[in-house]
């Protein structure tokens, strides 16, 4: 993974724009023709209730649960497709697909409707699969998904003031954050590397041998351009010598005798 993986396109705003407005084209067919589609939520346990899976993301009981689903969305959406763009639709489509199903396993005798079990799973993903990158943008996006949505986590299990608001599904809750820290564990991204742009930063860079690392000496002290001259004539004297060397001739008849 590299910074230069990351690009802007269209979609990273038309995929969560699409999602987004097409909830609340079903919303507004809802409050225009007065009709209700509660009854394609998911019923927990009855095979009726299994169309749910499908349709519940988009349909919300009121404008004000619609509208609580529609922020995160955009901001989730936006993030998982710039972000993970190789995994945005499978996130998005199993997500919305095992998030229903576990809401069905573990949900109580009503109909569940909403995005919200999608927008857990979202959350999760983004949350867990950054620290597990340990990119240091992907942690930022991690830690900035708690600062926005951390308060969500109070939601996932039944408390007395949860299972008395009977519109707020903390089952589809739980269901979805669990289904986006498994996708974590499942969806695999390259593992980040550091870009080489300096030849010291190579594996097999030999100091020794590198022309500007001559100018320090073992102690990290740099060494200047004449101080080098001056080292390398001090090796050289060490092989000349001041002192005089008188030659005496002898011709081979002196050597014979």
């Amino acid at each position: 993974m590299k910074d230069t993986d990351f690009k802007f396109t269209p979609s990273v705003i038309l995929l969560p724009l699409y999602f987004v407005l097409t909830l609340w084209i079903v919303f507004w067919v809802e409050r225009h023709f007065k009709i209700r589609f509660t009854e394609y939520g998911i019923y927990p346990r009855e095979i009726h209730g299994l169309k749910g899976i499908l349709f519940s993301p988009f349909l919300h009981g009121d404008i004000s649960h619609l509208f609580n689903n529609s922020l995160p969305l955009l901001f989730l959406l936006s993030c998982l497709r710039f972000f993970y763009r190789n995994h945005a639709f499978k996130v998005l489509l199993l997500g919305i697909l095992f998030s229903g199903l576990g809401t069905w396993f573990i949900g109580r005798p009503s109909y569940h409707i909403g995005a919200s079990g999608l927008v857990y799973v979202l959350a999760s993903f983004i949350f867990f699969k950054g620290i597990q990158t340990k990119y240091y943008r992907l942690v930022a996006l991690s830690f900035t998904v708690v600062i926005l949505y951390g308060g969500m986590i109070w939601y996932m299990f039944p408390s007395p003031e949860i299972t008395g608001e009977q519109h707020i599904s903390w089952e589809a809750h739980l269901s979805g954050f669990v289904v986006g820290y498994v996708f974590s564990l499942l969806f695999d991204v390259e593992k980040y590397v550091k870009p080489i742009i300096y030849d010291w930063q190579q594996p097999d860079f030999d100091a020794s041998q590198d022309a500007f690392m001559k100018h320090f000496d073992d102690n990290g002290n740099f060494i200047s351009s004449s101080k080098m001259r001056e080292m390398e004539a001090e090796k050289w004297n060490y092989f000349i010598s001041n002192l005089p060397v008188m030659y005496e001739f002898k011709s081979s008849e002196e050597t014979r005798n």
